[in-house]
């Protein structure tokens, strides 16, 4: 039997693809082609199908990711100088056809369903039902979301905000699907109200990266650009699954392959995307079924354990140093770096049971690690969520800025920071101002350009927001765009805090779980999206931009008709609560004309130009293809920190990760929650997971063959999942099916938001106050469910 062959499975009506089946009863098979290939062809035609507009959406992909066309509204990775006119995967195809369907949420849907009935859909279903058309009002009377007037509903938000006892009681949420303009204009809505209560999807993903970045080097953001891919010697990957998470960079690290690059990869999962990859766009392959690996090395540490991987290729790299090796770039570290001394004390007295005991690994894999890496004279380090949502993540992106300073991989081609983000302007939003922990920089610029004092006390983070809601009822919760109780960790604690709130308001493209968990009153706001043409008054359509991962800055222009003329952008929506909020407020100086801004978009991007640095002649300069570079210091060596450069950080290992915490407890497990292949953050696309196996379904858990037998337990038995219960919350979710996993003993693995409630609030990481995700103490009960 072919590949091809093993892979395929009978094809579902048209309008049922992709299928529609339960999302509790799984089937589970064996994949062994590579990522990408004939399956992910097949996958974008039944997402096309699906979407019940081929043709329309088979036009738009021409589109996407083009200079005059609009951003994927998926992943943040960058867009290539000299672009294909194919530069699209299989998720960003999932992401056009999912927001651009033509199926329609209507006022009839919602007299049919009462929001009690609603809760008891999953999340495929509900997002599955189509763009949301007209704003909606929750009437607690009847359960049920009615029709409202946009200037009713725009009239409750400020009213509610303006009766709220201070302006802190107001938290404006952001996902970072907001483009530049919305986000500055919501971020200036907050801090002209008074609060800096500005949480964000980052608050959820890479905030560690942030922390650390700006502690090592002065500067928040990743150095490396997507040019540096093509110089990269080797490319070492940590926590992180590019196959299913960020697919083009899949293209970049084949070509990196292809021309004898080094690939190594630490990874708890053995994720096939790492592993090889077939690329649609080379018919040659595609005809003899053919492939390229990805990684040359793949090492699989514990849950927890890359912080130890790490410092044992640097207590290798410091002991071949000592016996007179050439491998430390002491010029650099000693023109470039503080505090060397203090990191190699602390490394060179870790020993080496306890480097194999955290990590997982061998002494010889870790230095075989370290001597990959001692090859190369340009290096790029990436990472993700496996690293960023842990207890100790801040310390591991410190550790690994570490290791890339020892061969001074930082300031050359070839060479630097990769933290991947998520959503496709989770980096801009932030550097527009969305923070709830502003510099004083910022609000200095804010203050001279509007002449208005700023508030300076920091606000609340995501996990603090839940916290405050949950602790101080009575609050105005504004989202702009995302799907927050999803996408937060204790989604019962979670789900009771957003029902304390006085109000609950969500500007959305599609139902989601978080519509349904309403305050005392609660608003849908429909906007338009990304891939749709955003016209003005006078008929003139509007750019917006986004900065991807690598700091790039580019326009973006919608080519659809919108899903529904009655639609608002994100724009109209916040600059019309603004209107009513201060319409009786006496802003001194400048006057903000916010109707202005609403009308030509070029206006909020003078506003951004006068504020944000690295912005200048923005409006010209967006407008070139591919847009521009905010230059990160640390690519001229330079470094914003106490000493003026590049700080290493001494930090202890942790005492003891979650899978050592767990050893002496029989039957525990450490579960990391995750994405699946048909599911972009908290939007699930359908139940299949080709990749590992998975058709039809989501609830089930990856364990390692020994762990299944251990236990007690069978593959294909159905389990519950049971957490850490404290303080009256049971943590349980019920009903997985046992699949049999290629992981190391002691981890397992499950998609998320479904496992989220597993996750107390509290278990957060360090300095970050992300939710660690990737680590949480589990243990399984029989479940009385047949299989």
């Amino acid at each position: 039997m072919s590949q091809f062959q093993r892979e395929s499975r009978p094809e579902s009506p048209a309008e049922d693809a992709p299928r529609a089946a339960s999302a509790k009863a799984p089937k589970i098979f064996d994949y062994h082609n590579p990522a990408g290939g004939w399956g992910a062809l097949k996958s974008v035609g039944r997402h096309l199908l699906h979407s019940r507009s081929p043709a329309l959406n088979a036009r738009s992909l021409f589109k996407l990711n083009q200079p005059d066309g609009f951003d994927c509204p998926g992943c943040a990775w960058g867009d290539p100088e000299h672009g294909s006119s194919f530069e699209f995967c299989e998720n960003g195809v999932k992401a056009v056809t999912w927001e651009a369907t033509a199926k329609r949420v209507t006022r009839q849907f919602f007299a049919k369903y009462s929001v009690s009935e609603l809760k008891t859909w999953d999340d495929y279903r509900l997002e599955d039902q189509g763009r949301l058309v007209e704003p909606m009002r929750y009437n607690a009377e009847t359960d049920h979301y009615e029709p409202v007037a946009w200037d009713e509903a725009l009239d409750l938000i400020a009213d509610e905000l303006k009766a709220l006892p201070t302006p802190n009681d107001g938290i404006f949420y952001t996902s970072g699907k907001a483009c530049n303009e919305s986000a500055y204009v919501f971020q200036l809505l907050a801090r002209l109200f008074g609060t800096n209560n500005l949480p964000d999807c980052s608050n959820m993903c890479h905030e560690a990266s942030g922390v650390a970045l700006n502690a090592a080097l002065g500067t928040g953001k990743g150095s490396a650009r997507l040019e540096d891919f093509e110089k990269a010697e080797a490319i070492f990957v940590f926590g992180q699954n590019p196959g299913t998470n960020h697919p083009r960079m899949l293209g970049v690290l084949r070509e990196a392959a292809e021309r004898g690059a080094t690939i190594v990869t630490f990874n708890t999962l053995k994720e096939r995307g790492l592993e090889k990859f077939a690329d649609p766009q080379k018919p040659l392959e595609m005809l003899h079924n053919g492939s390229h690996r990805i990684s040359s090395h793949y090492f699989r540490p514990k849950l927890g354990g890359d912080m130890a991987v790490v410092r044992g290729m640097a207590k290798a790299l410091f002991a071949r140093d000592a016996a007179g090796e050439a491998v430390l770039d002491h010029d650099f570290l000693n023109r470039h770096t503080a505090h060397l001394e203090a990191y190699r004390a602390r490394v060179e007295a870790t020993d080496w049971a306890t480097l194999e005991a955290q990590s997982g690994l061998t002494r010889e894999e870790m230095e075989q690690a370290a001597e990959l890496y001692a090859r190369s004279n340009a290096t790029i380090a990436c990472w993700a969520m496996g690293i960023t949502q842990h207890k100790h993540s801040v310390p591991t992106v410190r550790e690994i800025v570490n290791l890339l300073m020892l061969r001074g991989n930082l300031g050359k081609p070839g060479a630097g920071t990769s933290p991947v983000r998520g959503h496709s302007n989770v980096q801009g939003d932030r550097t527009m101002g969305v923070f709830e922990k502003p510099s004083k920089a910022l609000l200095d610029a804010l203050e001279a350009k509007y002449a208005r004092p700023m508030p300076r006390e920091h606000g609340v983070d995501s996990v603090a927001a839940v916290e405050a809601m949950r602790d101080q009822p009575g609050k105005v919760f504004i989202g702009l765009a995302g799907n927050f109780t999803r996408a937060i960790s204790d989604s019962v604690v979670t789900e009771k805090a957003m029902a304390n709130c006085r109000l609950t308001a969500f500007i959305s493209t599609k139902l989601n779980r978080s519509h349904l968990v309403t305050g005392d009153q609660a608003l849908i706001l429909p906007c338009i999206g990304r891939s749709e043409i955003d016209r003005n008054a006078a008929g003139k359509s509007q750019l917006i931009t986004v900065e991807d991962s690598m700091s790039m800055v580019h326009g973006s222009a919608g080519i659809n008709k919108p899903a529904d003329q009655s639609l608002r952008s994100e724009i109209a929506i916040l600059t019309g609560i603004a209107e009513r909020l201060f319409a009786d407020a006496a802003i001194a100086g400048e006057v903000i004309d916010w109707a202005a801004m609403r009308e030509d978009y070029d206006v909020i991007r003078e506003h951004i130009a006068a504020v944000i640095p690295g912005f200048h002649d923005f409006n010209s300069r967006v407008r070139v293809p591919r847009g521009f570079w905010l230059a990160n210091p640390v690519a001229g060596l330079e470094f914003g920190t106490a000493t003026g450069r590049a700080e290493f950080s001494a930090d202890p290992l942790p005492a003891a990760v979650m899978h050592q915490q767990l050893a002496s407890r029989e039957g525990w497990l450490t579960l990391q929650t995750m994405r699946s292949h048909d599911q972009y953050n908290t939007t699930v696309y359908g139940y299949d997971d080709r990749y590992r196996g998975i058709e039809g379904g989501r609830q089930v858990i990856f364990l390692n063959r020994d762990d299944i037998a251990r236990l007690g337990f069978e593959a294909g038995q159905w389990v519950d999942l049971v957490g850490e219960s404290d303080g009256g919350v049971v943590r349980r979710v019920d009903g997985f099916k046992i699949v049999a996993y290629d992981t190391p003993q002691g981890c397992a693995a499950a998609y998320y938001p479904e496992t989220n409630p597993l996750i107390p609030l509290s278990h957060k990481g360090d300095f970050s106050h992300t939710p660690a995700s990737k680590s949480i103490a589990v243990r399984l009960e029989a479940s009385t469910r047949l299989a």
